[in-house]
């Protein structure tokens, strides 16, 4: 293969923009699949959405991967899913991909979505397309979608193509660079017709072009020559200009077309393989397994020793599935490989190519490569190698979970399948997490949002045939500190033998509400007032007794505590002494230091027809909301607001019965603020007398 034409490419975008849709065509064009199926349909749902799940609610719930070949250069393709709830499949995806393709709705521009995988593609470094969907939908503004992309996402978009009509008379587009206009024929837009600009379109396009020209002269010196000049320009140096920009993300291509009228794909799939990088131009660095300070540089060389990344775990009816993406070297049917985590050499039993869910089995895979590995026991995340302690790969963001709740079989004798399927789950899923509750012995489940969990419990009653009851949704609170504190703290036991001595001062102080890190803990101490082998065991300490707050239980964050003083016995003293110390002085003080509950916050992207504008905005407000802007889209109204998450269990059934079933909502995590004191008090006794009950 020749790793030069190879294109690993997702398709991302906020919910209903069309991704799903979009991979339809371009199997179809590519001839992977010879019938277009929609999402909606009743044909079966979409070749990509595989899931029985998937096809009745009309959502992707989980990525898929296939790969197909367009005019010669071989493409994997990820289609991932637009809900915020299943943003780790995003996440997981673009970390190892080469480049991606934002899909932007024409009506609703750039949405709360659009702006989290922009966030993803910018954290992993990859170089993306735009293509702007539904331009036949009523209300379609291309030129709004490109400023906005240029103000909500700080890209410069520059537009390579113009349409010819709008809305529903959207017949195809003009190339600005070949300056020809395009046509797509047939039933299903499989005939590339090209023709001359329409003469209503010549002075339009022109200055479309020449925008787009002085645009690209920002990032070459040569084509701004030309350009004073007033020479021809080149297209091949139009096309390396784009290329340069795109790889290095300094820009973003523009494209337009609609995929459900099946207009505008095939242009989107020359631009992928025209502008997007292969993985020789992507360059990876690992950090050295023996020195975490030594950084080594991957090469998409098949020659070179084997590193890979496991992304995606999938249990199937025949074991465990492990996605990989081959960074360097090559893997082989049977070969046995180690991982770096946890240092154990395994055997890659199987080695798969996936189209959706079905399979092709290959003896071999090189770098740049996209494969399913069978018969290997791994995490999401886990770095393989020819050898054990090669190196390791950044690790996968993952996003802490917001919702809680109970579930328990409604047999008792089905509690062995459950732990079997949430253990499954857990696995897959690194935003899913799973405990026992110690105070109550719930099991407890928690996640991203309502339909996250949602769509877990479903997969537990039809997979494993476990029927289960779950307990109302229960939200992740957090304790903080409002003021300052100091400390001045001894720890004496002693009982015959040798005793316990440990003795801190310092002080306390909230940390600021945007601040990355939940703790920090600083070291003034000079002159060996406490050994320095004991100065970590204060923070260990301290870190500890951060775990469960005096309040109400809940976890403790945005403390920063500087330990200035001290004292200790050169017999009694020890690594212990100094730990207890530091978590009986953090109980003792943090409750000087007026204690405040911590919610999360979300923000709401609500979309509803502008008629209901007033009833929605006093809704959000009747549920501790704050509005932060409405915009008028023709006959649609966007509304952004924070909303506190306790206040929006079961929005969406009360949301579409105010707008009569046409509202729709997308939320994300914001932050964490202060709970009003009034509600903190019910929120505290509430949770003493769960325990009260539990016990």
């Amino acid at each position: 293969m020749n790793l030069e034409k190879l294109r690993n490419i997702g398709i991302s975008a906020h919910i209903d923009s069309g991704k799903t849709t979009l991979s339809e065509r371009i199997l179809f064009y590519a001839g992977r699949i010879h019938r277009i199926q929609e999402v909606r349909g009743g044909d079966g749902g979409a070749t990509m959405d595989h899931m029985e799940l998937e096809r009745e609610r009309g959502i992707t719930i989980t990525s898929a991967a296939t790969s197909l070949e367009w005019e010669g250069y071989p493409i994997n393709l990820i289609d991932t899913p637009g809900h915020v709830d299943f943003t780790v499949e995003v996440e997981r995806s673009l970390r190892v991909l080469d480049g991606a393709v934002l899909v932007l709705c024409a009506v609703g521009g750039v949405q709360t979505q659009s702006i989290t995988v922009d966030r993803q593609m910018k954290r992993y470094h990859v170089p993306r397309l735009a293509f702007i969907n539904k331009m036949d939908r009523t209300g379609s503004n291309p030129h709004r979608v490109v400023e906005q992309i240029r103000e909500k996402l700080e890209s410069d978009a520059i537009l390579m193509q113009w349409p010819i009509g709008a809305e529903q008379d959207f017949e195809g587009v003009v190339d600005l660079i070949r300056m020809k206009a395009i046509y797509f024929d047939g039933s299903q837009g499989e005939k590339i017709r090209e023709e001359e600009i329409p003469a209503d379109l010549v002075d339009e396009t022109n200055e479309a072009r020449q925008h787009m020209l002085e645009s690209l002269s920002m990032y070459s010196d040569d084509l701004m020559e030309m350009l004073l000049a007033e020479e021809a320009i080149d297209e091949t140096l139009l096309h390396d200009v784009i290329k340069r920009a795109v790889r290095q993300q300094e820009m973003t291509p523009v494209f337009l077309g609609t995929a459900y009228r099946n207009k505008g794909v095939q242009l989107l799939l020359d631009a992928v393989t025209r502008y997007l990088p292969s993985p020789l131009d992507h360059v990876i660095k690992a950090t050295s397994a023996t020195d975490p300070d030594e950084t080594i540089e991957l090469k998409s060389d098949a020659s070179l020793p084997f590193v890979g990344m496991a992304f995606k775990i999938v249990e199937d009816p025949y074991g465990q599935l492990t996605f990989v993406r081959i960074y360097q070297g090559k893997i082989e049917k049977g070969g046995t490989y180690y991982n770096q985590r946890t240092g154990r050499k395994e055997r890659f039993s199987r080695i798969v190519k996936m189209h959706a869910e079905d399979r092709e089995e290959v003896d071999t895979a090189t770098a740049g490569d996209i494969v399913a590995v069978m018969g290997i026991d791994a995490a999401s995340g886990d770095t393989y190698a020819d050898a054990a302690k090669t190196c390791l790969l950044e690790n996968i963001y993952v996003a802490e979970p917001v919702i809680k709740m109970s579930i328990n079989p409604t047999a008792r004798g089905e509690a062995d399948k459950m732990a079997k399927a949430l253990e499954r789950f857990r696995k897959e899923d690194p935003t899913f997490r799973m405990y026992t509750d110690e105070e109550t012995g719930e099991t407890i489940i928690a996640g991203m949002g309502e339909l996250h969990l949602d769509i877990y419990i479903e997969r537990i009653r039809r997979e494993y045939g476990v029927e289960v009851e779950v307990g109302a949704p229960k939200v992740s609170y957090r304790e903080s500190a409002t003021q300052n504190a100091e400390y001045n703290f001894k720890h004496k036991k002693q009982t015959g033998g040798s005793g316990q001595f440990a003795h801190i001062v310092g002080h306390f102080e909230p940390m600021a509400e945007d601040a990355e890190e939940l703790f920090e803990f600083e070291d003034t101490i000079t002159g060996g007032r406490i050994p320095k082998e004991y100065i970590p065991s204060v923070e260990k300490g301290f870190r500890s007794a951060m775990e469960k707050g005096p309040l109400a239980g809940y976890p403790i964050e945005g403390i920063k505590t500087v330990l200035e003083d001290g004292s200790y016995h050169e017999v009694d003293s020890s690594d212990m002494a100094f730990q207890i110390a530091a978590r009986n002085c953090f109980r003792e003080t943090f409750l000087k230091m007026k204690p405040a509950l911590l919610e999360p916050c979300m923000t709401l992207e609500i979309e509803c027809p502008s008629d209901f504008q007033g009833s929605v905005v006093g809704d959000v407000a009747s549920r501790r909301g704050i509005v932060s802007s409405t915009e008028a889209q023709g006959n649609t109204t966007v509304i952004i607001a924070e909303v506190p998450l306790a206040e929006t269990f079961g929005y969406s059934t009360d949301l579409r019965s105010m707008t009569q079933g046409q509202g729709t909502f997308q939320m994300e995590l914001a932050r964490y603020k202060r709970v009003p004191a009034s509600l903190q008090e019910e929120i505290i006794a509430e949770k003493k007398k769960q325990l009260v009950g539990a016990k």
